[in-house]
């Protein structure tokens, strides 16, 4: 009988040579992302400099961690990083299962047109710039819009719905959900479409019903995918979007709308405070990072394995 050699494992010159043109693909992004991600860090020197755009960043005093005190210490500061907190904790709270159950609602839709339809009509809010979404917002809200012309049959006055800090969170988080749900459930969507239909019609014929099938062979398809995705929205609770909470904000409103994104444009570009506004950004980084090493570890833990490392 001949004797069969086991394969000799390819090293990396030779494992090079026959996929070349593979990682010819990948130099454009990875110099891209080198360029715009990675130089750019160097900025981040500022934080701990006393920055003049007189002297440059090599030519400016070096302070250590005198912004960070600062700012650690500063009367706004448990208002602001609390307002980002809440903020952003609660839109991952309600915002985070929306675009799961949209698609296990959509997975549900058997006629290929009418699901077509609808998924149109979710998505399209997506393609809505921020500043209309604000507009619109501000027309429907007002005292003499929509809403408070319909709310004017059960009270007297209209309600003050753009200027009152206890409606900003609600007002931010709902319209966030509208635009942005139909076009998260695109991933789940598509991982929805690798079910075997077969265990359906298997699960149907032992008489599970469209609840249980959900629970039992939707659901755990979806697992890795949400896993995945909730890692990254732990990892990035602190950097909640900054253009639409701006646009909402009114001087009435300031209590609770005012976060750390804001309150770092503010004094960055429109005070001028460019090593303090540097600190400030470089500290909601740091957060996010622990988050996301929290979060990841936490996430493998409790789904066996499931994890972005």
């Amino acid at each position: 009988m001949p004797i069969i050699e086991p394969e000799k494992k390819e090293n990396f010159v030779q494992y090079f040579k026959h996929n070349y043109a593979l990682y010819l693909f990948l130099v454009p992004a990875v110099v891209l992302t080198i360029i715009f991600n990675y130089i750019p860090m160097y900025g981040a020197v500022i934080a701990f400099k006393d920055f003049s755009p007189m002297k440059g960043i090599l030519g400016s005093d070096w302070v250590g961690f005198k912004h960070f005190k600062d700012f650690l210490t500063s009367p706004n500061f448990l208002n602001i990083f609390m307002n980002t907190i809440k903020l952003s904790s609660f839109d991952l709270l309600i915002g985070f299962p929306v675009p799961i159950i949209l698609a296990l609602m959509l997975n549900q839709v058997r006629r290929a047109k009418i699901k077509k339809n609808i998924q149109l009509i979710l998505y399209a809010p997506n393609f809505i710039s921020v500043v209309i979404i604000t507009g619109m917002i501000f027309i429907l809200f007002s005292p003499t819009g929509p809403v408070n012309t319909l709310l004017s049959f059960f009270t007297d006055k209209p309600i003050p719905f753009m200027t009152s800090p206890d409606t900003f969170r609600t007002i931010y988080i709902s319209s966030g959900i509208w635009q942005s749900a139909g076009w998260a459930s695109i991933i789940y969507v598509a991982a929805l479409a690798n079910v075997d239909p077969q265990l359906h019609d298997a699960a149907t014929i032992d008489g599970a019903s469209l609840i249980q099938r959900i629970i039992h062979i939707d659901l755990p398809t979806l697992k890795p995918v949400i896993a995945v995705l909730l890692i990254l929205a732990i990892g990035g609770i602190m950097s909640i979007g900054f253009e639409k909470a701006y646009l909402l904000q009114t001087s009435m409103n300031l209590p609770t709308s005012e976060i750390i994104p804001t309150y770092v444009y503010k004094r960055g570009l429109q005070a001028g405070d460019y090593a303090y506004s540097t600190a400030v950004g470089l500290f909601n980084t740091v957060i996010n990072v622990v988050l996301l090493i929290v979060a990841n570890k936490v996430v493998k833990k409790l789904s066996d394995g499931e994890s972005l490392y």
